[in-house]
């Protein structure tokens, strides 16, 4: 017989840093082995955030996906900035490559929905224009 789901969540964790909290109460699951299993597995990815979707069944096991880091922490990182533009039209925050956008576009194609390089390029890039974080050619 199959187990019966009882919650989904979308967290975001630090990579190998995922403590018992509040966020993880919420999910109804035992807390100490999600976390040693997650910083197990994130532990080459140190420094990133690492969004994760935990289905919790109602037997309080449960299963994990981790996805990439997100695009706008990615780009963040590539343009050497703290934070993003408040008004990205008129105030620029930095600047990045055409070879850093293709990086992180390749990086980020399992969770795009793109068909192929290109077009996960021009969805970073707008990602991008939104931050004020301009693409040099």
């Amino acid at each position: 017989m199959a187990k019966k789901v009882a919650k989904v969540c979308k967290l975001n964790f630090m990579a190998g840093q995922a403590k018992p909290g509040p966020a993880l109460a919420s999910a109804g699951i035992n807390m100490p082995q999600f976390c040693s299993q997650f910083n197990d597995q994130t532990k080459d990815r140190m420094g990133d955030i690492v969004p994760v979707v935990i289905t919790a069944y109602e037997d309080k096991s449960f299963e994990f996906v981790l996805k990439t880091t997100p695009a706008a922490f990615l780009l963040k990182k590539a343009a050497g900035v703290a934070k993003a533009s408040g008004t990205p039209n008129t105030v620029k925050a930095g600047k990045i490559t055409r070879d850093q956008l293709r990086e992180i576009a390749e990086y980020k194609m399992p969770d795009l929905n793109a068909n192929d390089v290109e077009a996960a390029m021009r969805i970073i890039e707008g990602t991008a224009r939104n931050m004020g974080i301009e693409v040099a050619d």
